[in-house]
């Protein structure tokens, strides 16, 4: 990444925010009259040449002005975007509409995909939290009839699992009750991997049992997460975007209207595509790109070498959740153009709201796994 003289910097910054409001070549004309530069359009020119030189913006087709590259995009938001919160009127209104939510893990899903599409005017996505290692915590059998018994099986973290289970040879309940007991000993706290290998060593019915408790924890481990998007029509239809800028000027709309579908279509495509015919690549992504801790915010603009199918978006994605415990992921996506300093606050802001109402009421038996 080339380096760039703070005023070069404070040109390139503003290119991006011109280009972002409207997304038509910025020239430096515009610049020193909108901003009130206290140097001449010809040293911003000479600077967007040294701009332009480092592959920061570029000049389509022949026009005067020039518009922010990929790696200009990036220069922005590591090096010059400035740390933003959501209005405290924005945030009390954001937090209350959740408050206010039933605790269904769906209906929190579709309203932070809501919340979000429409705080930073793009697409939205949500994946609901699934647990990270599920874990044993306690085990009751109880005898009904001959070979059959019901294990009754409680998580880490409150979920409970029942199942009829039609053992190898007739038992007892007291029979049943030390095979309980013993298990219990040897399981508490294990995941799946722990509890098979313990069981080599132990009596047959111990074992037997120990076997179906860990087929049944490697069920819950691979549950799928759902994915829930909203916002679509942000990034799709340029008229509706111009609708809510509330442009009288019908010529204005016009030149507006042209404009988006021009900057943003590939962007738009890419997005579409991605959210729904290509979910395996989506839920790659997810992987590869977020750390496991909660609350940071990545940013992926342009696929960053490695997604060709993305090269025209942008992702701003976080993890919310409990560490250890359950998490999910949130994120803004859509093409490159994008208000990225109110994309990322509003992405932050959810994640750290939605991991406090997780972890409030995770200890009263919330099991993200039982969630529709």
């Amino acid at each position: 990444m080339t380096e760039l003289t703070r005023r070069q910097e404070r040109i390139l910054e503003l290119i991006v925010r011109e280009y972002v409001e409207t997304p038509t070549p910025v020239s430096s004309r515009q610049l020193v009259e909108k901003y009130a530069l206290d140097f001449s359009s010809a040293t911003v020119r000479n600077d967007m040449a040294h701009l332009e030189e480092a592959g920061y913006i570029a000049a389509p087709h022949t026009s005067a002005g020039r518009v922010p590259t990929e790696a200009g995009y990036r220069y922005f938001v590591h090096k010059l975007i400035k740390e933003v919160e959501l209005p405290v009127a924005e945030q009390r209104t954001i937090r209350h509409q959740f408050h206010q939510t039933n605790v269904y893990m769906e209906e929190w899903l579709r309203l932070a995909a809501s919340v979000m599409a429409q705080s930073a005017s793009s697409a939205s996505i949500v994946t609901s939290p699934v647990m990270s290692q599920v874990r044993f915590k306690h085990l009751e059998l109880v005898h009904t009839n001959g070979r059959h018994v019901l294990m009754v099986l409680v998580l880490e973290g409150g979920a409970v699992r029942q199942q009829m289970l039609t053992l190898a040879e007739p038992v007892t309940q007291t029979l049943v009750s030390q095979a309980a007991q013993r298990i219990n000993e040897l399981c508490a706290g294990g995941a799946a991997d722990t509890i098979r290998g313990s069981a080599r060593f132990e009596a047959e019915l111990v074992q037997e049992v120990m076997q179906l408790v860990a087929d049944l924890l490697d069920r819950a481990n691979s549950r799928h997460r759902i994915v829930i998007y909203d916002g679509l029509l942000n990034i799709l239809d340029p008229i509706h975007v111009v609708d809510r800028l509330q442009i009288s000027d019908a010529g204005e709309r016009e030149d507006l209207v042209r404009a988006l579908a021009q900057a943003d279509e590939e962007g738009a495509r890419q997005t579409l595509r991605l959210l729904e015919d290509d979910q395996a690549m989506l839920h790659q992504i997810l992987a590869d790109a977020l750390t496991p801790d909660v609350g940071g915010v990545h940013i992926m603009i342009a696929g960053e070498g490695r997604w060709e199918e993305l090269s025209q978006t942008t992702l701003i994605l976080s993890r919310y959740g409990v560490d250890g415990l359950a998490t999910g992921t949130i994120g803004i996506l859509g093409p490159v153009r994008l208000h990225y300093g109110r994309a990322i606050s509003t992405v932050r802001y959810v994640s750290g709201l939605m991991s406090d109402m997780l972890l409030d009421i995770y200890g009263e038996g919330f099991d993200p796994l039982s969630q529709p």
